[in-house]
Order: C-alpha cells, then structure tokens, then sequence
C-alpha cells in the first residue's frame, strides 16, 4: 500500500498528488479497471453541477490533479464521478460498535488483487477548507474508509441497484463529510439534504460513543443509529438489511455478502463487555468466522483491513489481508487546521 501525506489548499494538495504519481510513472488514466464510456462522461457531466454547489473544493483539488498528472479534467471526472454509480464490482464489510465509554470502527476493504499496487493510505491537511483525515482509497481523491481530528470515522460498501441519479456518490460522500463534521448527528443530518448519485452503505461512528449505518437504494435512504445504553452496534456488507430496503438481485456477485454479515453480526451480538482494539481486529481477521478468507487465486481478496479505537485515537491497519499480515499502529491520529467555514467545537486532538 502506497502512503502520501498532502497538505495546503485543495488545488495545491491535487497537484501534489498527481505530480507524486507522474513522477513514479503512473498516470491515472492508463490504470482504470473500466473503459471510460460516453455514458460515463455524460454522467460525470450532470454530475459536476453538484459538486460545484456543495462541494466546489472537490472541482479545485481534481483541477490540481490534472495538472499534475498533464491530462485532461474531464476524462478524469469521467472516472471519478462514475464510480460506484456504474461500479466494476462491489464487496467490503464495515462495523461500528461502542459500549462502557469505547467506540470502535472497523473495515476490510475487498477488491481485485491486480490493481492493489495503487492502494493509497492518505493523510490530508488543508489550509483553506476542511478537517484534516486520514483515509484508504482504491482509486484516487474519493475515499473508502477514514477518520477525521474530530474522531468522526466513516466506511463504504457499495451494492447493487438499479436507481442512478446526479449527484454524490459514496466514496465522496464520504470524504466530504470527513472534511466537514465531527459527530454521526452531524454527518446524518448532512447525509439527508444532499442529492445522492447511487446506492451504498455507509457506516459512521464518532468519538462521543454514537454509531449509525445509512443504506441508499437509489430512492429510499435508511438508517439505523442504535442508542441503548449497552453495548451497540452496526455492521454492513455490500447489500441491504435495513427494513424496507431492496434484496440484491438473483444471481448478483456479491462475495459472499450474507456469509460476512452473519459472521460480523454473530460476534457482534455475543460481545461480554465494552469492546476492544483487540475483538474488532481478530473479528476483521477472519478468527469469528468468514469475513477475510477469500481465494486469492481467484483474482479477489482483502487488500486492506483497518480499526480504529476512537477513545484513545488510535488506528491500526493491515496493508494487505489481516489474517495473514496482521496489523501496525498508524503513527499519529489526523491533526492539522481546523475547518474554518464549518467548525462547531474543539479540534478532536486538542
């Protein structure tokens, strides 16, 4: 997994990162898994109205992007502004849990062994807009997974639909709520008066012990937010289980999705006392059942797990499959400006 910490305005953190890129001779567009169709560009383009009204920082860092790279804007926002709304695949499992003062956040990131190499763990700083995160893609400037210096932590699935319409998908979706809030309140009220481009899951969970999960079917969003005074958890894989929500179609490649969420939601429910660091890590290995177990010959497997244990600030991730590689402490929890637009409390590191 490549590792890149970016800082400045949004413009300037794009250019930093396309340049790093041209520098090691990747180049962004000779890399993507999908061919880029005119659907895709005319998507992209009733997409960019939305950005550029919610979220214009987004247009200003993929402007820095392609400069960087010496390639055209809207080839790139062909690509990005796709994903997920016309996916090549979707797997990953996601869980929050908190209970006597800990919150706990986990993910294993599931996708084609081929283009691992270009698995990026990012840490960000801006000094225009935003909180500074530290976040996992497989692509690059959406994000899949990432926690905030207020300790908001977010995670993706994807899953089938049939519904597509302008607007965010989920990989920036959730950076940009990374960027701007600190608590599930926050991020959910946010989540509820964007326009939404394609399904998803989204899973949240913050420093003061709230975890929730939101499920969009390309119509209809649904949420769970537990709130009992025990032990409360979600979890998600890529399909649906709210009430309500759609099953995924017959026959649909899913990675064994139901296999994954019995595990996660099996363990979850027998978990005796708070949780740890600890549980969620052996839980993402695979040590409670299927979750991580794939066969790598078949071309998928986990390329990364993280958890992170939010009361303490700490995050550990595994570069690869975790039961195999096990995991590393992260040197530092996200620090950096605070977002001057958007701020309504105290940084989380301070």
């Amino acid at each position: 997994m490549n590792t890149i910490t970016l800082a400045g305005t949004h413009y300037q953190t794009g250019f930093q990162w396309g340049s790093l890129l041209s520098a090691r001779q990747h180049f962004i567009l000779e890399h993507v898994p999908f061919p880029i169709t005119q659907a895709r560009r005319d998507y992209a383009a009733a997409c960019r109205p939305v950005y550029a009204r919610y979220y214009p920082e987004l247009l200003e860092e993929l402007r820095g992007l392609s400069d960087g790279q010496g390639c055209g804007e809207e080839e790139l926002q062909a690509v990005l502004f796709s994903m997920y709304a016309i996916p090549p695949a979707c797997a990953c499992s996601c869980l929050a849990v908190a209970g006597g003062g800990e919150t706990l956040f986990g993910r294993n990131s599931d996708f084609l062994v081929e283009l691992e190499d270009y698995n990026t763990n990012v840490s960000c700083c801006f000094t225009d807009d935003g909180y500074a995160y530290t976040g996992r893609t497989t692509a690059f400037l959406e994000m899949e997974d990432g926690v905030n210096q207020r300790g908001l932590a977010a995670g993706l699935t994807s899953a089938w639909g049939v519904h597509i319409r302008p607007g965010f998908h989920v990989g920036l979706l959730l950076r940009w709520l990374l960027e701007r809030f600190g608590t599930v309140e926050e991020a959910l009220a946010a989540i509820r008066t964007l326009p939404l481009g394609s399904p998803f899951t989204l899973t949240l969970a913050d420093a003061g012990g709230s975890v929730a999960v939101a499920e969009y079917d390309g119509m209809r969003l649904a949420v769970e937010q537990p709130r009992n005074p025990g032990v409360r958890f979600v979890c998600a894989v890529n399909a649906f289980h709210l009430p309500g929500m759609p099953s995924s179609p017959p026959g649909a490649d899913n990675w064994q999705a139901g296999r994954r969420y019995a595990t996660m939601r099996t363990a979850l429910e027998g978990l005796d006392g708070p949780p740890t660091a600890d549980f969620v890590k052996h839980l993402l290995s695979g040590r409670y059942g299927f979750l991580c177990q794939y066969d790598r010959s078949s071309g998928h497997d986990t390329v990364w797990s993280v958890a992170c244990d939010l009361k303490r600030r700490r995050i550990f991730r595994s570069e690869g499959n975790p039961a195999q590689l096990g995991y590393r402490a992260e040197e530092r929890f996200p620090e950096g400006a605070s977002a001057s637009g958007w701020n309504r409390s105290a940084p989380f590191n301070q």
